[in-house]
């Protein structure tokens, strides 16, 4: 005779999502003043310096950089 075996369900696995590159920005605005953004929602160097641009508008110089 054989036993029965009750069919257990496979647990969904959760995809483990690489955490979002965060970045930092260094603002010179014309007059000489100075500012620091950080980035969390940008893909990108180039999408984090448009988000910048986007948001602060006239600016002398932007540096941007990976924050670890």
């Amino acid at each position: 005779m054989q036993t029965q075996r009750k069919r257990v369900k496979p647990q969904p696995v959760q995809a483990a999502r690489a955490p979002r590159p965060e970045y930092v920005a260094a603002i010179r605005y014309p007059d000489g003043r100075r500012d620091l953004f950080h980035i969390r929602n940008a893909d990108s160097l180039a999408d984090a310096r448009e988000l910048v641009i986007s948001e602060v508008g006239d600016v002398q110089s932007v540096m941007i950089a990976l924050r670890h």
